[in-house]
């Protein structure tokens, strides 16, 4: 019983990492150029807007559970350390954790909270934008990179057996 849970846990934390590191990738790559064409309040009122859409249960759901799944795992995997299967787990659930979502916490978030305090039509709000654009995108690179590793990671954990061993993840 304990191996199945594992398993499901294991690919469900595989899957969270992939769509997280798709929604970073696309607008790594074309979102966040195509804002960055438009006249400055237009790019900072449709980021504005952006910022508050994606407070909703699908997208943080998906981002915290993640991070929880990954928690569990690790938990589960110090037993077994130095097993390949735990350290797969042990090192994806870190590079989640920190690359993506204390990133997210201390280097997007507060870029976010910014931005929404400040009048897009302003030259405060032009000068804002311009440094955004490029620092949040260059912290979005890394927290989506980090979420493609941490579920690369969790993929080569997958191809270990999850066998029920008494304390052992192995």
């Amino acid at each position: 019983m304990k191996k199945n849970w594992l398993f499901a846990l294991t690919f469900g934390s595989t899957l969270g990492c992939g769509l997280i590191a798709g929604v970073f990738y696309a607008f790594s790559t074309f979102v966040m150029q195509a804002l960055a064409q438009l006249a400055p309040y237009v790019g900072i009122a449709a980021m504005q807007s952006i910022n508050i859409v994606v407070i909703n249960p699908w997208f943080l759901g998906v981002l915290f559970g993640t991070a929880v799944a990954s928690l569990i795992l690790m938990g589960c995997s110090v037993s077994a350390w130095r097993t390949p299967r735990s350290i797969c787990l042990i090192s994806g659930g870190m590079l989640y954790l920190i690359g993506t979502i204390l990133v997210t916490i201390y280097c997007n978030v507060p870029r976010n909270d910014a931005l929404a305090a400040v009048d897009p039509a302003s030259s405060e709000g032009a000068r804002l934008w311009a440094d955004y654009v490029v620092s949040w995108t260059n912290w979005n690179h890394v927290r989506g990179a980090a979420a493609l590793m941490a579920g690369a990671l969790f993929t080569v954990a997958l191809c270990y057996p999850f066998a029920d061993r008494s304390a052992k993840m192995g």
